[in-house]
């Protein structure tokens, strides 16, 4: 899916004036000549990669639609390479779909990086930024030497699986008319969040307490607005609610998103996985289901080897079938059988998944993970 698009526009200011010759009046005039663009960024995710070594120069594999500056687009991905004299690298583009209606080329300026398992591009593996211009008609710009094919191998070859980002910046059109502010709706409740202003209600949660306000929760929740204006009077009348089984900074990280639409920001990678588990909890307890989708999908783009059997246990708890999906695709792989087995106790994870989430034994089994676990213990046992 593709993630946030912003708009932004450049603008161009004239002025001019002059004087009759009977010095009358004086005559000014002014306009805004405005170059509006939208940029977005898409991650395409490829498992088992070795499989399509066998593709031939030119046969291409394209990510999900995702949509910048009102155009469709997708990561084109070359296994074979773009052209036969480039058959030992690598190819990665950008393709344009061109649906009717569409009219006039397009501007685009976009870059392509390799990430590692954080998530951050790799600096040698990078191209970009370029600015091309897109026909009107379904059309791909490559770089046709992204990276050599024993350098890719080399580099992806424990996983055997890897992921690439593209950010674009497109120019969809220039025109002459007044500049409208960009959407600030989210800015304006977060700062009555921070302010406390007009707060109603006060969440204890550990030893901290937050302010906010009823009406935003009961908009924003189902569960909110149940709690306060569902029930008999005296309830609906509460100021304060003790909060149980939920960390002060999560719940904190969800008041912040249910105000700005946005998850504050986190440096490390590792708390970004725990963050997103927690609050995937919590967004479930309140029926936050926006909030609920984008913790699924980090969850989804960060979960291996060592994460997938408790990952797999939080996903069917909480109702993530693609987050589901990922888990059982990542345990499916042999090689993934025998990493796991070297640095954490896979038994326990298994015996906790079997007791948690009774439900998953069929899928353990389709996944051959009943069996791997009997076969561990007879190996221990030894």
């Amino acid at each position: 899916m593709p993630t946030n698009s912003r708009s932004s526009n450049a603008a161009i200011t004239s002025d001019g004036g002059g004087t009759s010759s009977t010095a009358t009046a004086a005559v000014s005039t002014s306009s805004i000549l405005s170059a509006e663009t939208a940029s977005g960024r898409h991650e395409f995710k490829v498992e088992g990669y070795s499989s399509y070594k066998g593709l031939a120069s030119g046969e291409a594999i394209y990510s999900d639609k995702f949509r910048v500056g009102g155009h469709c687009w997708s990561i084109a991905y070359f296994p074979g390479g773009f052209l036969k004299q480039s058959c030992n690298w690598i190819c990665f583009g950008l393709h344009r779909y061109c649906a009717a209606g569409d009219d006039g080329k397009i501007k685009a300026e976009f870059t392509l990086s390799l990430l590692d398992k954080d998530h951050q591009p790799l600096p040698l593996y990078k191209a970009g930024p370029v600015q091309r211009i897109f026909p009107n008609k379904a059309y791909s710009w490559s770089f046709d030497r992204f990276i050599k094919r024993d350098d890719f191998d080399s580099l992806y070859q424990k996983g055997d699986c890897f992921c690439i980002r593209c950010d674009v910046t497109v120019v969809s059109e220039t025109r002459e008319e007044p500049m409208v502010p960009p959407p600030d709706l989210h800015q304006h409740l977060g700062d009555l969040l921070f302010s406390g202003i007009g707060g109603d209600i006060m969440f204890d949660v550990g030893s901290e307490t937050f302010v906010a306000h009823k009406y935003v929760l009961a908009a924003r929740s189902p569960v909110f607005k149940a709690a306060f204006f569902g029930g008999p009077m005296k309830e609906n009348a509460a100021t304060r609610v003790r909060i149980h089984d939920i960390e002060p900074r999560v719940f904190e990280a969800m008041l912040h998103f249910i105000y700005t639409e946005s998850v504050p920001d986190i440096d490390s990678p590792k708390d970004k996985m725990v963050m997103a588990q927690h609050l995937l909890v919590a967004a479930d307890r309140y029926a936050l289901e926006r909030l609920k989708s984008v913790c699924e999908h980090d969850l989804r783009m960060r979960v291996n080897k060592n994460t997938a059997v408790t990952t797999l246990v939080l996903a069917e708890q909480h109702g993530c079938p693609l987050l589901k999906e990922a888990c059982l695709k990542i345990l499916k792989s042999s090689d993934s059988y025998k990493e796991a087995l070297v640095g954490y106790d896979v038994e326990d994870d298994l015996e906790h998944l079997t007791i948690c989430c009774p439900s998953l034994l069929k899928d353990l089994h389709g996944a051959g993970l009943c069996d791997l676990l009997k076969n561990h213990r007879i190996e221990s046992a030894k």
